[in-house]
């Protein structure tokens, strides 16, 4: 069964018809959100750059129709963090954390002891979220969001905090700026409009 054509009027004239599939980019994109199964493990490269593993649950409910029981299904995902995004892995996650990440899948082939060819497929990531609270398995981190991006330097050791921060390079956590004084919830207006 062959797709419907998008009307021309959704497309710009010079991607319109058999032309589309010249000019289409390509994407390879990973969203996960999940939990360590172990602690990361950390190596360092010769050129002294950070690299971190961690193994990630991602866990789908579904109900199963023969039993009508919601049944649950565990699939295991190893990821892989460089540069300062690999520090602050290894320094703030531990078994059990709670983290978002996002990243591209890379696919590695070698030769075992054998001789035969093995594959590898992994997660490169560009950003990491942490969740939970700081007491929490979520960690906290350098940033007051816990959240770190790398983007294409992550390989290359150039990470950042997302928020735009720069908690993480001086390796501890932000200062936060004082509340403003005065009352909480008792000086709020009572005209809100829902």
């Amino acid at each position: 069964m062959r797709p419907t054509p998008l009307p021309q009027t959704v497309l710009p004239r010079c991607l319109a018809s058999n032309q589309l599939e010249k000019h289409m980019a390509s994407v390879n994109k990973v969203i996960l959100v999940g939990n360590l199964g172990a602690d990361p493990e950390v190596r360092y490269l010769p050129s002294g750059d950070a690299v971190a593993n961690i193994r990630l649950a991602t866990t789908d409910r579904y109900k199963d129709k023969a039993s009508g029981e919601f049944k649950e299904m565990t699939e295991w995902h190893r990821v892989a963090f460089f540069g300062r995004l690999a520090e602050i892995v290894s320094e703030y996650l531990k078994k059990g954390s709670s983290v978002y990440i996002e990243g591209r899948i890379r696919t590695r082939k070698w030769q075992g002891q054998d001789g035969q060819d093995r594959y590898s497929t992994e997660i490169v990531a560009d950003q990491m979220q942490m969740l939970g609270g700081r007491g929490g398995s979520g960690g906290g981190g350098g940033s007051d969001d816990g959240g770190y991006g790398g983007g294409r330097d992550a390989e290359r050791g150039g990470a950042r905090p997302a928020g735009g921060g720069s908690a993480a390079r001086g390796g501890g956590s932000a200062s936060r700026p004082s509340a403003p004084a005065g009352g909480g919830f008792d000086e709020m207006d009572d005209d809100i409009p829902f």
